[in-house]
C-alpha cells in the first residue's frame, strides 16, 4: 500500500517531531560524506515560452532504505495569480523492492528540512558565544528558522527586517510571544547584518540584499532564500569572497547557486573555494570554522537527500500513529 500524506497531515506530524528533524537532517549529510547516500545534481527543465522551471531532485539512501525524487516547480508567474511561487511533491520508493512507499506534499517538508539544515550548519560553524540572531525576510521560512534556531541556544535577541513593515512587526511580536525571545524590527538589511552574530537571508531575491562591507569578523551567515537558479543571490560578491564557504552539496551548488556561480564567473572565486560540504564538516573530514575571527557562510541551495530524510521520518511516524491515506497504487 502507498501512503499519501497531505500538507495538513504533515503539519500535524511535524509538530511532534521537531526534536527529531534536525538530527535526521544532520545524519543524512553525514551519510552523504561517508558514501552511504547518493545525490546527483538535479536537472533543471525550463518551460519553453515561460520563466518557469522544474527541478527533479533525486536521491537514494541505504540507511533510510529509500530512493526519492521531489519534483519542484518554480513558477514566478504564480505570484500574480495569488499562488505559491514554488510547489512540490515528494515520491518515495523502497530501496529494496522499488515499491512506492509514499507520496507527500512538499511544502512543509521543504520548509522543515531547510530550517533544520540551517540549524545544523549554524551549530557546526558559528561562534559558541553568538548572542544575536538576524533574519532578513519575514515569511514562513523565517518563522521556521526562528523555531529551529532558537531552542536550546544562547541567543538573547532577534533582529529582523522584511519588505512589508506590517508583516515585520507581526513577526517580531510572534517571536517574542511564541518563542519568548526579545525581537525588534530594524530599518533595513544593513542594520540587521551589522547587528548580528548569526545572519540568515531568507528571501527569494534575485539581486543581493546583503553587502560584504556590512559583515564583521567572526560572523556566521546562512544564505538560504534564493531559488536554485544561477542568476539569483542574496549576498554580493564581496560578501561571499570574504567568507569560508560551506555548501550543502558541491555538485548542486556548482549547477544551481547564484551565490557562488556569479562570483565564479566574475573571476573572484575559484571552484576549490566552495568544495567543502556540510557533511564533510560533520564527519570530521574537513574543517569548519578555523578561528573566532573567521567569517563563515553556509550556502544552502537545498537538496533532495534532505527531503528523503524527512520523508522517512514522516512515513515512520504516520504508520505508528495511523495518519494519512493508504491506496493500492499498483492494483
Amino acid at each position: 500500500m502507498t501512503l499519501i500524506l497531505t500538507r495538513s497531515d504533515i503539519r500535524a506530524l511535524l509538530a511532534d517531531l521537531r526534536d527529531d528533524i534536525e538530527a535526521t537532517v544532520e545524519e543524512c549529510h553525514r551519510d552523504l560524506a561517508l558514501g552511504r547516500a547518493v545525490l546527483p545534481p538535479p536537472p533543471a527543465m525550463p518551460l519553453p515560452g515561460s520563466d518557469g522551471t522544474f527541478l527533479a531532485m533525486a536521491s537514494a539512501s541505504a540507511p533510510a532504505g529509500l530512493a526519492a525524487v521531489k519534483l519542484l516547480a518554480d513558477l514566478p508567474a504564480n505570484r500574480a495569480r495569488g499562488l505559491p511561487v514554488q510547489r512540490s511533491a515528494v515520491l518515495a520508493v523502497s530501496a529494496e523492492t522499488g515499491a512506492c512507499e509514499a507520496l507527500l506534499d512538499g511544502a512543509e517538508v521543504t520548509r522543515a528540512r531547510t530550517a533544520a539544515a540551517t540549524a545544523v550548519a549554524t551549530r557546526a560553524l558559528s561562534r559558541q558565544d553568538s548572542r544575536v540572531l538576524g533574519l532578513v525576510g519575514t515569511g514562513p521560512l523565517a518563522r521556521a528558522h526562528a523555531r529551529a534556531l532558537l531552542p536550546g541556544r544562547p541567543y538573547e535577541r532577534i533582529v529582523l527586517w522584511g519588505r512589508d513593515p506590517g508583516r515585520s512587526g507581526e513577526m517580531a511580536d510572534w517571536v517574542t510571544g511564541e518563542l519568548g525571545v526579545e525581537a525588534s524590527v530594524l530599518e533595513g538589511p544593513q542594520a540587521v547584518a551589522e547587528s548580528s552574530d548569526v545572519l540568515c537571508t531568507l528571501t527569494p531575491s534575485r539581486e543581493p540584499l546583503v553587502r560584504g562591507a556590512w559583515l564583521s569578523p567572526g560572523q556566521h551567515i546562512n544564505a538560504v532564500g534564493a531559488p536554485p537558479r544561477p542568476d539569483h543571490r542574496e549576498i554580493d560578491t564581496e560578501g561571499v569572497v570574504r567568507c569560508r564557504i560551506v555548501v550543502d552539496a558541491y555538485s548542486t551548488a556548482r549547477a544551481k547557486s547564484g551565490e557562488v556561480l556569479i562570483p565564479l564567473a566574475e573571476g573572484a572565486l575559484r571552484e576549490d573555494d566552495f568544495r567543502c560540504e556540510l557533511g564533510e564538516v560533520l564527519a570530521g573530514t574537513k574543517p569548519g570554522r578555523t578561528s573566532d575571527a573567521e567569517l563563515t557562510l553556509f550556502n544552502s541551495v537545498g537538496v533532495g537527500l534532505q527531503d528523503l530524510a524527512v520523508a522517512r521520518l514522516l512515513i515512520d511516524a504516520a504508520q505508528a500513529r495511523h495518519v494519512g491515506t493508504r491506496i493500492e497504487l499498483s492494483g
